[in-house]
């Protein structure tokens, strides 16, 4: 195994002894085993899907969920408390990623879930978890969505949890703040949430049950978060003043005395219903779907209803079972997996009339959703609708990313019909276009979603109300525009370049909204500004290369943690992982420059970590959800990605532009 010492700033690392070189014929042989393992990866309909791995919470709610719901069954319950407890922390705490600290709504969750199970408080592992809950802040640290499932079984009374009021769905678009200013993912979670709000459904467990032991300093504490402060003037403070008015209003509501909640209620009910229709649960995501099905049964919706049977229904859909235990997803990704498998295979040499290939290109133009959803109250451009979900089925939210994603396979693939293929990637470039923010950049589900104001009403601790523009978005939606034949000089992409170079960090690098994290935003805006075809030796352009060179580890690879949100001091820092080394990799391959020993040190490292079944292993979390709170790892990253970067370094050896089998 080739070692290096640890390059400094900027520098490429020193090839080592023995070191890879493309002639030894181990590039060709690694890209067919990788083609090999994803092709046999296909589901029959055409579609690839990987797991999306996450923290324990899911399971957590779930069993707080049936107890509070009375359907407890014994050998689910045991097989979900395996699952925590094989989640538990040496400290006692649980994680929300790999190698991470005890996180407090984790772990408080983990521990009310055990305790509901029948752990008795004095067992050791429970002891050890009361201690950790206790040093992170116990149940007064805990985020509003936490403690509103608490409020739910009488653990927290509702006046310690943000009035989410029903009325906001009232409130118009002419309004400074209103309902679509939120992101889509919090609209999907806050309106059930604003109905079960109202009739604040608490269900008590028997024999006292209680989390009085996680209160470190006494339950006064819980009063003190949503305590508004005499003579400070701040936003948040007025918020704070506010809610209490709001909590007067819920006093009058829940009595018939207030003049607009009918009406906000039955608007709440129709519009969470509506969006069942075309969808695989609301929003196709566990928070939402969990949250709908509770919302429900609190409108009084029967246990034999059809939509309390189908919703919960789409919710056990998300569970995977063993013998012995079980995990949620919080979602499917066959979209934007088979979007991104897609594009592996055929940059890497699969032929385009490959039967796989072909079946692959017809199941993602199926998946096309030609329909206004939610998206039109932002951006309401005359444009025909079109757009790619990440789900199987979510009508009413396409999104961004994986519109581009698509249109960047679909442009490889061929087809029986040309002429449905060409129209679907000209009307979806059409449809994405228009999502342009004012600043340049794109977001992921709308446009100009970035009201900051809302980050300050206190049930805004999920990290999550804003849908803000990002530049990994932004360059991958260059890099389509490039592979299209946009021009520098068109105006849009001039917007966009803009945007990207204020986005750049004072090191060189740049922030990756939706994949952990420096490593994922840098990579990514440099394949797009290569196939734009720009000078890539500008000089804020090499500071990029630059810093992914001076976080390559010793051995050759890439590797960064999710802490990297927290404190970017830790950015570039971490095991080396496949998909991570691949993005240095193919960002370093944007450069030009095949003789890059860093370049070459990664290509060594990805052949020399692959599996020989052509798969590669990776146990860290490289995805992002919402940063510094929920996290996944895309299961398929580890072996798309690196059949990418290896792909992408043999068209360089050979002198070829990434992209260029498209039309």
């Amino acid at each position: 195994m080739s070692v290096t010492t640890v390059p400094a700033a900027g520098a490429a690392p020193t090839a080592p002894p023995n070191s890879f070189h493309p002639s030894t014929g181990s590039l060709d042989e690694a890209i067919t085993r990788s083609q090999s393992f994803l092709l046999s990866e296909q589901k029959p309909e055409g579609y690839w899907v990987g797991e999306l791995i996450v923290d324990s919470t899911l399971v957590s709610d779930m069993i707080a969920f049936h107890h509070w719901w009375g359907r407890v069954d014994p050998e689910w319950q045991r097989k979900a408390v395996n699952h925590i407890l094989e989640r538990q922390l040496p400290d006692g705490g649980w994680n929300i990623y790999p190698n991470g600290p005890a996180e407090v709504n984790a772990t408080v969750k983990a521990y009310m879930a055990l305790k509901m199970a029948g752990f008795p408080a004095t067992e050791p592992r429970m002891l050890k978890a009361r201690a950790m809950a206790c040093a992170l802040g116990g149940v007064p640290r805990m985020n509003t969505f936490s403690k509103l499932y608490l409020a739910l079984i009488g653990l927290v009374g509702w006046n310690h949890v943000p009035t989410i009021p029903c009325e906001v769905l009232l409130i118009g678009k002419w309004f400074h703040v209103n309902f679509w200013d939120m992101s889509n993912w919090s609209r999907a979670m806050l309106v059930p949430l604003a109905i079960i709000n109202h009739f604040r459904p608490t269900r008590t467990l028997p024999d006292g049950f209680n989390l009085d032991e996680l209160y470190p300093n006494g339950k006064w504490e819980l009063d003190e978060s949503l305590r508004p402060r005499y003579f400070d003037f701040t936003l948040r403070n007025a918020f704070l003043w506010l809610d209490k008015l709001h909590k007067l209003a819920e006093w009058f509501a829940r009595h018939g005395l207030h003049p607009f909640r009918r009406q906000a209620l039955r608007r709440a009910e129709d519009w969470m219903t509506e969006r069942f229709e075309g969808s695989d649960g609301l929003a196709a995501i566990f928070p939402a779907m969990l949250n709908a099905l509770i919302a429900l049964k609190a409108l009084g919706y029967a246990d034999d209803h059809p939509e309390v049977v189908r919703a919960y229904r789409e919710l056990t859909k998300l569970e995977h079972h063993t013998a012995d235990s079980l995990r949620i997803e919080p979602c499917f990704s066959p979209v934007w997996d088979t979007a991104i498998v897609e594009i592996c295979l055929r940059e890497s040499g699969v032929p385009a009339d490959h039967p796989k290939i072909k079946r692959a290109g017809t199941w993602l133009m199926d998946k096309e959703i030609r329909f206004r959803g939610d998206w039109i109250h932002k951006n309401p451009a005359d444009v025909d609708p079109s757009g790619w979900v990440f789900e199987f089925a979510n009508k009413w939210n396409p999104d961004v990313d994986d519109t581009a994603m698509v249109i960047l396979a679909l442009r490889m693939v061929p087809t029986d019909d040309v002429a449905r293929r060409d129209e679907c990637v000209q009307r979806a470039i059409r449809w994405m276009l228009t999502f342009q923010c004012r600043d340049g950049g794109w977001a992921a589900f709308d446009r100009d979603c970035t009201n900051s104001i809302l980050e300050k009403v206190p049930f805004a601790d999920h990290n999550a109300m804003l849908d803000p523009e990002c530049a990994d978005i932004t360059a991958r939606i260059l890099e389509l525009m490039g592979y299209q034949g946009w021009s520098v000089k068109d105006p849009q992409v001039q917007a966009a370049l803009r945007y990207v170079r204020t986005q750049q960090e004072s090191d060189g690098s740049w922030y990756g909204r939706w994949g952990v994290n420096y490593i994922y935003g840098t990579w990514q805006v440099l394949r797009g500004l290569r196939a734009l075809k720009i000078d890539m030796n500008e000089s804020w352009i090499v500071r990029g290369r630059d810093w992914l060179r001076s976080v390559q580890l010793p051995d050759g690879g890439w590797g960064e943690r999710c802490n990297t949100y927290d404190d970017p001091v830790f950015k570039g820092q971490g095991p080396a992982t496949p998909s991570q080394t691949a993005w240095a990799v193919m960002g370093l391959c944007a450069m030009g420059d095949p003789n890059d020993p860093a370049l070459r040190q990664g290509v060594e490292w990805i052949i020399r970590n692959q599996n020989e079944d052509g798969s590669w292993t990776e146990e860290e979390i490289t995805g992002t959800g919402f940063p510094k709170v929920f996290y996944l790892k895309y299961d398929m990253y580890r072996n798309s990605w690196p059949l990418l970067a290896l792909a992408t370094y043999r068209k360089l050896l050979r002198g070829q532009e990434a992209g260029d089998v498209g039309l």
